[in-house]
Order: C-alpha cells, then sequence, then structure tokens
C-alpha cells in the first residue's frame, strides 16, 4: 500500500526520509483535491446556511479560565501514527457526552482518515448531539476545508504554523473569520510562535509539546513558551498530559487550557477520568 493509504484497523507512518508533517500534508493536498471535485464551495455554502452560529470556542476557554477552572479540551481520536489504535470501542458520540459529564470546556474531533482513522462524519455526530463548542483537528492546507469545517458543524479549526506560509496562515485565519470560526494557532518552538504571534490575529495558541522529528514529547516545551506568549493571548498546553499533577506543574507555569486525547482516550470510564484530571474527584 501507498504511502497515507490505511486498511482495516490500520494507521498510515511517514515514508523514510520524510519527517511526519511533511508526509501527512503531502498525502493532504491530494485528499483535498479529491474533496474539491467530489463536493463543491457552493454546497458548502448551503450546507454552512443550514447550521445555526458557532458557539464561541475562545469565548468558553476564557469563561473557564475566569472561573478560575482549568479549561479543558478534551479529544476524540481513534488512532495516531506514533501509537496506532489508541480505542477500540470507539463511539464518537459516547465520547463527547462523557467529556461533558466530566467537566470538559471544548472538545477536539480527529478527522483526518489515513494517519488517526478519523473521518468528518465523527464531527458532524459530535457537534449535532453534544453543546460544547467543537474543534475540528486535521491539517488545514487549504481556504476550501475551512469551509468544510464550518459546514461539519465546527467552531474552530487548526492552524499549525509549521505546515503553512505566513501569507498562507493569514489567507487562512481571514476564510475562518469570514465563517465565523475561531483558530488555534499550534506551534512548537520559539521560531514558530514569533510567526504566530506576528502573523495571525487570534488569541489561542497551542503549544504541541511533541518533537515532530523525534516524537518525543516533554513539558518543558509549553513551560518555555509560555513565557514568551503576551498576556492578552491564550496559551493551550497540547500533549503529554498524563494526570491531574500535570496541570497543576502546568498552572504554576501560567497555563490554564490543555488539550488532552490519549490519556482520557485510554480510560474504561471516560467521565471519572475527566473529572480526576481535573481535579473534581
Amino acid at each position: 500500500m501507498g504511502a497515507g493509504s490505511t486498511a482495516e484497523g490500520r494507521v498510515s507512518v511517514p515514508m523514510s526520509g520524510m519527517n511526519t508533517l511533511e508526509q501527512i500534508c503531502a498525502d493532504k493536498r491530494g485528499h483535498i483535491q479529491r474533496r474539491k471535485q467530489a463536493v463543491s464551495l457552493a454546497a458548502l455554502d448551503e450546507a454552512i446556511r443550514g447550521r445555526g452560529p458557532c458557539r464561541g470556542f475562545i469565548r468558553a476557554l476564557r469563561t473557564s479560565v475566569t472561573q478560575g477552572r482549568p479549561a479543558l479540551i478534551a479529544e476524540i481520536k481513534k488512532a495516531s501514527p506514533s501509537k496506532g489504535i489508541i480505542r477500540e470501542d470507539f463511539d464518537p458520540v459516547a465520547l463527547a457526552k462523557a467529556y461533558e459529564q466530566g467537566g470538559a470546556t471544548c472538545l477536539s474531533v480527529l478527522t483526518d482518515t489515513p494517519y488517526f482513522q478519523g473521518e468528518d462524519a465523527y464531527l458532524s455526530a459530535v457537534a449535532d448531539a453534544c453543546p460544547l463548542p467543537a474543534l475540528r483537528k486535521d491539517f488545514m492546507l487549504d481556504p476550501y476545508q475551512v469551509a468544510e469545517a464550518r459546514a461539519l458543524g465546527a467552531d474552530c479549526i487548526l492552524l499549525i504554523v509549521a505546515a503553512l506560509s505566513a501569507p498562507q496562515l493569514r489567507e487562512m485565519e481571514e476564510t475562518a473569520r469570514h465563517y465565523g470560526l475561531d483558530v488555534l494557532a499550534e506551534v512548537h518552538d520559539e521560531a514558530e510562535l514569533e510567526i504566530a504571534l506576528d502573523t495571525l490575529s487570534t488569541p489561542l495558541i497551542g503549544i504541541n509539546n511533541r518533537n515532530l522529528k523525534t516524537l518525543e514529547v516533554s513539558l518543558e516545551i509549553s513551560r518555555r513558551l509560555s513565557a514568551r506568549i503576551p498576556h492578552d493571548r491564550l496559551a493551550v498546553c497540547e500533549s503529554g498530559i498524563g494526570d491531574h499533577n500535570d496541570i497543576v506543574f502546568m498552572r504554576q507555569a501560567g497555563i490554564d487550557c490543555f488539550l488532552v486525547g490519549e490519556s482520557l482516550m485510554r480510560r474504561s470510564d471516560i467521565a471519572t477520568a475527566t473529572r480526576r484530571l481535573l481535579g473534581h474527584v
């Protein structure tokens, strides 16, 4: 099978000579072209008109932080390139409701198929069944995907700074604004953080603690980069949060927002695990 393809129960891994993000983006561009041929932008706009207004992803996070509570973006994620299948009994709607019961502030739904075994339908189902604002977690490279995200029911999109040029970042954010979507800008190091702060107006800056080349994870990345984020922006710690002690450690470093997936998705009782992570048990 070629890179980026997947069979039942299999997650694609990058080809040698390319890092994970490069390979995924190369495959994603082909996917986008196929989607454009299958569904027109006019059809997406028609679907968007049938949806209500966005539910305020950033507003929900700010409300939690203002009230002195950690703001959790709980992720619905079946698999990953580095870990393979994370959860076999995968029911996106049931997971979303469990996260809501556990006290999550927002949701993140993986829609990439070859590498994460996500589906667009997962996001639509979750958005229709759960009131929590939802992030479309995918590799967003084209304005078409922004309209697609809103048509699927997303309230926020992810922009990975390492995957886009400054002009592309601006174009994607402007398109998101057009559709009423919030933006989570993801960075991995100081150089990407500088680009995000200089290029984008979104207050939401995600710090991914995973090294793109080695796939190793360290919370020290969030601790180091958060000191460089202005107070009018909102830092989100991504990857590496395992338990409530990690939340406490990061809050001491000034970070109050967290995107957590794998450590929760592996638990049998998602609602209780979410409460424990947030310190409610």
